[in-house]
């Protein structure tokens, strides 16, 4: 051996290449491949106990939710048979009337005329409060719950039905209050506006300056009355006018007929005006100020105070929040907007 190969013996270590593929051990090898496939299937493992637990979560989640709706309901039908069928004793009943008077609102005839009947009906009921915050709406639906009350009066004369206006009472708000035995408000609620109006648009202006070419195929002259893509012909206009005029007629005679020589009438009376409660008293519009309670305790001599008024279910008030019937509720805007409204 030379003396440069004893020295640096490092150098020849170096230099040896590695052992090939092949020369490694197959019991090393089938380490290696069992560790990588041993990795792969704990990682199935922990990710298929995490599928299953979160199904779990879910499922226990739904379980939870399922019953709180079932709790939920028969909550509410227990409540609901308990007012129907449980003595209360003597009380007063409580029927409110709060936004737009509509066909499909809390304030239309099919929500409130089954609250008003249930109410009289009720044995322990020694009277009705209508709470009344309404800006108007609808005359059909107005009318069609002035038509309940006075019937309802007839069905049960012992027991007295009051309004009590809290902020407004206006138009189809004051159409329905009419029917009541007495009316009362306060100072600064506004109170009246018996008149009718009848709104909407027209576009042919707009049309014409945008070159858009209105297309209709009518049979009938009148077929197209009240389109808002249409020219409105003096003959069309002159016949809305006198139906408004007819369904003014009919509002003023109800308001006639429900406050009798309590109303003092002057040129203004009847003209759309709406007036204080104050004012609204002065001219008999109303009987006098009161609230819900003052009105139970003072006028119906029965302090215990009983809601009946009907309330939307939880599947409708979820429906209305996610606008479910969003086209439902346009087009509704669409044709309210050229019918004929009490506000």
């Amino acid at each position: 051996m030379s003396n440069n190969e004893s020295e640096h013996p490092e150098s020849q270590q170096q230099s040896t290449p590695p052992a090939p593929p092949s020369s490694i051990p197959a019991s090393v090898r089938d380490d290696k491949k069992s560790g990588w496939e041993r990795d792969v299937l704990e990682k199935l493992a922990l990710f298929a106990v995490k599928e299953q637990r979160a199904r779990r979560r879910w499922g226990v989640f739904f379980r939870i939710a399922l019953l709180a709706v079932v709790v939920l309901g028969v909550w509410m039908a227990f409540t609901f048979n308990r007012i129907e069928n449980e003595p209360l004793g003597p009380h007063t009943a409580l029927v409110e009337i709060k936004g737009a008077i509509d066909s499909e609102g809390q304030g239309s005839a099919g929500v409130v005329i089954p609250a008003l009947d249930k109410a009289f009906a009720a044995n322990d009921s020694v009277g009705v409060i209508l709470k009344i915050n309404s800006p108007g709406g609808s005359p059909v639906q107005a009318g069609m719950i002035n038509d309940e009350i006075t019937r309802l009066r007839k069905q049960y004369p012992k027991k007295p039905i009051y309004v009590v206006v809290e902020e407004v009472c206006a138009s189809g708000g004051y159409y329905i209050a009419a029917a009541a035995d007495k009316i009362f408000v306060n100072k600064a609620s506004l109170v009246g506006s018996v008149g009718v109006l009848m709104d909407g648009f027209g576009f042919t202006g707009l049309m014409d300056k945008l070159g858009v070419e209105r297309r209709l195929l009518t049979a009938g002259e009148n077929k197209s009355f009240l389109d808002p893509f249409s020219p409105q012909s003096p003959k069309q206009r002159e016949y809305a006018q006198s139906m408004l005029q007819e369904i003014h007629q009919q509002f003023i005679e109800v308001v006639r007929q429900g406050r009798g020589a309590r109303l003092k009438e002057t040129p203004d009376t009847f003209s759309g005006l709406v007036w204080t409660g104050s004012k609204a008293v002065e001219l008999g519009l109303a009987d006098g100020f009161g609230t819900v309670d003052s009105v139970a305790r003072d006028e119906i001599k029965a302090e215990d105070v009983v809601d009946y008024t009907q309330t939307e279910n939880l599947s409708e008030r979820v429906l209305k929040k996610f606008g479910v019937a969003f086209g439902a509720g346009f087009a509704k805007t669409v044709m309210s907007s050229s019918l004929p409204q009490l506000r």
